[in-house]
């Protein structure tokens, strides 16, 4: 009963966990741009009013410089964190799901229990080893000694039924590994797109200052391409970032897929022999 409790509390927990992170990475955007670097001794101040040093002050340093990419970096700022913050959670769920030892050394040692007839401590590894794969492997071996005891089934039924286990607890544990990289796959295009948006909006302020009759203004100018030229470096990095954590995770999850898919083929195989 407390485990089916934790099982649902933590079940909650990663359902607003998304929510929560795009919530907290906007608040943190707009703070980091407004506050740290919206701070007046960014930018050269002589001559200006205390309120005009912001806007109209050129920029010192490098924070000053972003600032000046507009109101499109705050996003592009809770697009990069979007990206940590879910790739922290993807590690950590992934490593928990991984369980406590080598995932191939597991199936390997499962297997060779298997073959002595151990199917009992075989069960026993899965319970030291926990996560996602020994989750498999354990639902898998329980269906096994369940229908190796029921002497109504066919030999045929009975591998039908573990096959179906097997499948059961894999398609139970396969959402719960991918569950919020459609997130990180949906910043590669949205890092791309905002930045876009941002180059765009600052390249029309640069045109708009050259249109100016008779002389450009220079400093409008070079706001409008510092705008552009900022944001592209914002979206493209965001979009590097999600595109190096999806591939990376995405790897891993197959390579846990594979291993499950061996173990179930072990498991069955080990029937087949063992109940001709």
């Amino acid at each position: 009963m407390s485990n089916n409790t934790n099982n649902s509390g933590n079940s909650v927990l990663k359902a607003y966990f998304a929510g929560a992170a795009i919530l907290v990475a906007l608040l943190t955007g707009v703070l980091i741009y407004t506050f740290i670097m919206g701070d007046a001794a960014n930018f050269e101040g002589a001559g200006l009013k205390p309120e005009e040093i912001v806007e109209k002050g050129h920029p010192k340093n490098l924070l000053g410089i972003i600032h000046k990419g507009g109101f499109i970096v705050p996003i592009l700022i809770a697009v990069n964190i979007i990206v940590i913050l879910v790739s922290i959670e993807r590690f950590i769920t992934l490593a928990a799901a991984s369980g406590k030892g080598n995932a191939e050394q597991f199936v390997r040692n499962m297997q060779v229990t298997m073959s002595k007839g151990d199917i009992d401590g075989a069960i026993s590894s899965c319970d030291v080893q926990k996560g996602s794969l020994a989750n498999v492997v354990k639902s898998g071996l329980l269906r096994y000694q369940m229908v190796v005891k029921n002497d109504q089934l066919s030999r045929d039924e009975k591998k039908s039924a573990i096959e179906k286990e097997l499948e059961e607890a894999t398609g139970l544990e396969l959402p719960m590994m991918s569950k919020n990289l459609v997130i990180v796959s949906t910043m590669v295009s949205i890092g791309t797109l905002v930045g876009l948006i941002g180059t765009v909006l600052g390249m029309i302020k640069a045109f708009a200052a050259l249109a100016n009759a008779g002389a450009p203004d220079t400093a409008a100018l070079a706001t409008g391409i510092s705008e552009a030229l900022v944001n592209t470096a914002f979206g493209i990095i965001g979009s590097t970032l999600a595109i190096i954590s999806y591939n990376y995770f995405s790897n891993r999850i197959d390579t846990m897929t594979h291993s499950m898919d061996e173990a179930s083929y072990s498991i069955i195989s080990n029937f087949q022999s063992n109940h001709a």
